[in-house]
């Protein structure tokens, strides 16, 4: 069930029909994207760090309508690349799914059932928070 729920809301999410529940808060996004800094870094195109983080995930900056597994340099695991050979660019919405559960969205959006994620974490409340956080993170 929860797999179908997840696959109707990336349809919709793909059809640009997206539902009040997706307009997060940017604030509580910031304060929330701590949990994704182990990881993730959001470094400004000009080299400004805007948050220090790992590098063991892409930068984030400018993350929202960029197309997915698009980040030159960064060695992305086959499932995203297979989700970013669809043509797919990240919204809040997909993203927002994403950190909720990568592997299936990973198989949503590439039909494979076999789709794997390397990021293992799963961001279980807030997702759309932070994708609003990552939407306001732009030059």
């Amino acid at each position: 069930m929860k797999a179908n729920v997840i696959i109707a809301q990336f349809g919709l999410a793909l059809l640009g029909i997206a539902a009040p529940a997706w307009a997060g808060d940017a604030a509580k996004g910031e304060a929330d994207f701590n949990k994704c800094k182990a990881c993730h870094s959001i470094i400004a195109d000009d080299g400004t760090a805007i948050v220090k983080g790992g590098k063991t995930g892409p930068n984030l900056f400018g993350v929202i309508g960029r197309p997915v597994a698009s980040m030159a340099d960064f060695k992305y695991g086959d499932g995203i690349l297979a989700a970013g050979a669809t043509g797919a660019v990240w919204d809040e919405a997909a993203l927002a799914l994403y950190v909720a559960d990568p592997s299936a969205w990973l198989q949503g959006i590439t039909g494979d059932a076999g789709a794997k994620s390397k990021m293992s974490f799963k961001l279980a409340a807030g997702g759309e928070d932070v994708a609003a956080y990552l939407a306001s993170v732009k030059q």
